[in-house]
Order: C-alpha cells, then sequence, then structure tokens
C-alpha cells in the first residue's frame, strides 16, 4: 500500500523513498522551522461517506492553514492513517490521488508517517513543517493599541455547509439554489488556505491565527495573547453571496455565523499606517481582505451590531 499510493508523494530527497525509519531535512539558511499538526477523524470532522480525495486535501489544508498564518514557507509533512480492516483500495487510491495533488500543489511532499488499522471510524493526523526567516514567524501576541482587526475571505460558509450537509432540506427555507447550496457545501468539505499571503503576513502583521474554530472564539484568543481587546462590527464582517441569501431568510443564523468552524481564514491585526500597503499585496496575491474592526485596551473581542453587543451560545467550536 505504502508503496503504490504514498511513495510517489514523497519527492523530497530527505524521505528517501519512505525506504527508511525517519526523514532528515533542513530548513533553508537563516530561517526557522516551523511545526504544527491537525487531523479529521470519520464522524467528527468528516461525513463517513465525503470522498476520500477531499478526506485528504483537508486534511493537509488544515495544516497549511496554521502555516499560512505564521507566515512560514510549507517544506513537507507526515502522514498517520489508521483505516478500518474492510477498507476498499479504491478508497485508498482515491485518498492518496487527492493528498499528492494538494501536495505538489502547494509544495509540501509527504516525508513519512505511519499506517494503522483501527477498529474505530478513519482517522487522519498530518504534522506538517514550514519555514520562516528566523525569528520572524507571526504570533498571535504582538498586537497593539489601535491596530486594525482584518481578516481574510468570507466569514461563515463551512458553518452553513455544515449544516446543509447534515439536513439538505434546509436549502428551501433558506431560499438556495444549487450555487448557493454547491458553495456552502464545498467550503466545509475543501477549506481554501491562504498560503499565497503568507509573505505579506511576514512583513506587514503584527499577530495572526488561522480561524479554525469560529470567528468568535478565535478572535478572543488572538487579542487575549496580547492582553487586548477588539470591537468587531458585524456589519463589515465579509461574507459570500449564498451566505447573506440564507442570513437574509433566517437573521438567527448569524450566530452560527460568527461562531462556527471550519473557515480555515486568516485573523490578523496591522498597524494602520501600514493597512494600505498590506491591502497592495493582498490584492497582488489574490487574496481579499476586509478591515472589520480596532483594537483598544482590556481584553477579548466584542461584536457590536446596529449599536448591540452580541452574545453567543457557544463562542467557537471546542472537542469537550
Amino acid at each position: 500500500m505504502i508503496a503504490r499510493h504514498f511513495r510517489p508523494l514523497a519527492t523530497h530527497p530527505g524521505a528517501f523513498g519512505l525506504a527508511d525509519d525517519a526523514a532528515a531535512i533542513a530548513p533553508p539558511p537563516g530561517c526557522d522551522l516551523v511545526l504544527t499538526t491537525d487531523g479529521v477523524i470519520s464522524g467528527v470532522h468528516v461525513f463517513a461517506d465525503d470522498p476520500p480525495d477531499l478526506i485528504a486535501r483537508k486534511a493537509l489544508r488544515m495544516n497549511l492553514s496554521d502555516l499560512a498564518a505564521k507566515g512560514a514557507a510549507p517544506l513537507g509533512f507526515l502522514l498517520a492513517l489508521s483505516l478500518p480492516a474492510n477498507i476498499e483500495s479504491s478508497w485508498i487510491a482515491a485518498f492518496a490521488r487527492g493528498l499528492g495533488k494538494d501536495a505538489k500543489f502547494y509544495g509540501c511532499p509527504l516525508l513519512g508517517g505511519d499506517t494503522d488499522h483501527t477498529p474505530g471510524p478513519a482517522a487522519v493526523s498530518i504534522a506538517a513543517f514550514g519555514a520562516v526567516p528566523r525569528g520572524k514567524m507571526v504570533r498571535r501576541a504582538g498586537a497593539k493599541v489601535g491596530d486594525a482587526v482584518m481578516v481574510t475571505g468570507t466569514i461563515g460558509d463551512a458553518a452553513l455547509g455544515l449544516m446543509l450537509r447534515r439536513d439538505p432540506g434546509l436549502a428551501g427555507p433558506w431560499r438556495l439554489g444549487k450555487a448557493g447550496i454547491a458553495r456552502l457545501v464545498g467550503r466545509y468539505r475543501l477549506p481554501q488556505p491562504r498560503n499565497a499571503l503568507a509573505r505579506a503576513l511576514l512583513r506587514y502583521a503584527s499577530s495572526a491565527m488561522d480561524i479554525s474554530d469560529g470567528l468568535a472564539g478565535d478572535l478572543g484568543k488572538l487579542y487575549r495573547a496580547s492582553k487586548l481587546a477588539a470591537d468587531v462590527d458585524v456589519g463589515q464582517v465579509p461574507l459570500s453571496p449564498a451566505a447573506r441569501v440564507a442570513l437574509a431568510a433566517a437573521p438567527e443564523l448569524m450566530d452560527t455565523v460568527l461562531s462556527g468552524g471550519d473557515d480555515y481564514e486568516i485573523a490578523l491585526t496591522i498597524a494602520p499606517k501600514k493597512v494600505a500597503a498590506f491591502r497592495r499585496a493582498a490584492a497582488a496575491a489574490g487574496v481579499p481582505v476586509t478591515e472589520i474592526g480596532r483594537l483598544r485596551k482590556g481584553e477579548g473581542a466584542r461584536f457590536m451590531q446596529n449599536g448591540k453587543v452580541l452574545s453567543f451560545a457557544r463562542a467557537g467550536y471546542s472537542h469537550f
């Protein structure tokens, strides 16, 4: 299985063609290694009947999103794959094809890993490695009072897509057509990591993290790291056309949009004098960015809508 499906993905010479017990890599001269790990479990992060190529790509992209938020260029990844005994070879082949497609596209080759049998659901765990100039990794801490609060892309699509995946009948009351359904479910199934923005984050951002557990919860984590607070204008939070249609039909979905998970966008802070230059750099990278608030003294994030402070049933996703 390893030789047939995964050895072709191990293109880095330090992977030794997956014929050794470990890989050996070095960051480029003058750089630090950036390490991150994340994974998916069937029935928790993905559905058991999701296409295997999309499961593989989602698992890798979740890690690439973390690297992007730190300003890191991908170097490679390790894969731990736990599969039921009755898994079909066609499933493994499709999984490997999807993984290989993204590994090539993002320049992040397979370095090694492990395969196991499990009596439970399939599980995919990835540890990814990246590089940043020495001492320059963009951390959660580092923001200053008055910094602009910005996010990439659009927020809430994946959370709405998950609801539709669980109950396709919601598309009717939400007044969504086929294109809108495809947009939202597609964002849930396959994140769009913002690695093209990594170099601009290194140059301009004072702090950053990827949004995986919901904008409300993750902004709270980001600003607590700098012991600051943020006032966020909900009216400025970027939404896709499909999300706007759903919200127009069911305004109560705003709680889900702001606190649901799986966005895999980037939340960041930037000194006001650098915002214009950052916008130009983001446009050149093809990544949309939106300012949604400012930092102030205090701690945490306050979401304001029509002059009122919003409260959430749950600020963000948590396993426990």
